[in-house]
């Protein structure tokens, strides 16, 4: 069985003799490349996969809940399994193998059925977008609000969506790549910044693009932060204390009171087909994993988000 593992020289296809994972099988359908698996390098070199679809043995088409945590504690309880101190170790494609593969294996309680409307080849992309979901929800993102977006890569894309489909009456982005702002178009994004934002999410991940969010963000308004910085950085606190502006840093996804982010980002995804399309830039067969990955590190080749399929 195929297998897209890192290794010492890159990148590599392998031949695994069981599917990676543990519980209920999946055929792989989709299994899309996040920033995350350009940069990250597990102990033991796991396979690699987070955004992952596909079709269990009785047919069903399911996307993988690939965050999750030890589901007794009582975060994982309340639904808050984003937070469960086993997380990190838990983690698809990098503290644990993932689901790049032509099968995985994944617990039952964690795979969601896809809704009507939203093709499986296309489903990988609802795990990135509970996560831009989620951070909405966090900060507050609803009817009437004025949400802007500083950094136009597949989470930022995915927050304009999330936006809109929230009610958000008006979405601004800011992006760098004349493809991005193409796909942010096509998504109903303003395309530029002006004045102050209730929501603003951070989706860059830089110094640079936090501090942007927090020069649009209004009085009373939140800065949402994405982008994932493992380092220390400054911030313009005064800004924020001035303006009563809250940072709210976003991990993941989570169940909440009327459901779950995934189901809720697969929802969105099937109501609007032009999300995927607008999203998914390249596709792959799995044997040609190394120059998927090699497409998806170069931006000027124009991708956002990269899928192979097993």
């Amino acid at each position: 069985m195929k297998a897209v593992r890192r290794t010492d020289d890159g990148v590599a296809v392998v031949e695994v003799d069981d599917p990676p994972g543990s519980g209920e099988l999946v055929r792989i359908r989709s299994a899309s490349i996040c920033g995350g698996d350009l940069r990250h390098v597990g102990p033991g070199r796991p396979i690699i996969g987070h955004e992952l679809a596909g079709v269990r043995e009785d047919g069903t088409a399911v996307v993988v809940e690939a965050v999750y945590g030890c589901m007794t504690c009582a975060r994982c309880l309340q639904g808050r399994y984003n937070l469960c101190p086993t997380w990190l170790r838990r983690s698809l494609g990098v503290a644990i193998d993932g689901g790049m593969a032509e099968q995985f294996r994944a617990p039952a309680e964690r795979l969601v059925a896809l809704p009507a409307g939203l093709a499986v080849r296309d489903a990988s992309l609802a795990e990135p977008a509970a996560v831009s979901w989620h951070g909405l929800r966090l900060g507050g993102t609803g009817p009437g609000s004025r949400v802007a977006v500083v950094g136009a890569g597949a989470l930022g894309l995915l927050a304009v969506a999330g936006a809109r489909r929230m009610g958000a009456r008006h979405v601004a982005l800011e992006a760098r790549h004349p493809h991005q702002r193409e796909a942010g178009d096509l998504l109903g994004a303003s395309l530029g910044t002006g004045g102050r934002y209730d929501v603003v999410v951070e989706a860059a991940g830089s110094d640079a693009s936090l501090a942007r969010a927090i020069e649009l963000v209004a009085p009373g308004g939140s800065v949402v932060v994405l982008g994932a910085q493992f380092s220390e950085i400054r911030i313009d606190l005064q800004t924020l204390f001035i303006r009563e502006a809250r940072l709210v840093p976003s991990l993941g996804y989570c169940a909440h009171r009327d459901g779950s982010d995934l189901a809720d980002a697969a929802a969105m995804l099937a109501a609007d087909p032009t999300i995927a399309a607008a999203l998914i830039t390249h596709r792959f067969p799995i044997e040609d994993a190394a120059e998927a990955f090699r497409v998806a590190g170069d931006r000027s080749l124009g991708a956002i988000r990269v899928v192979l399929e097993p």
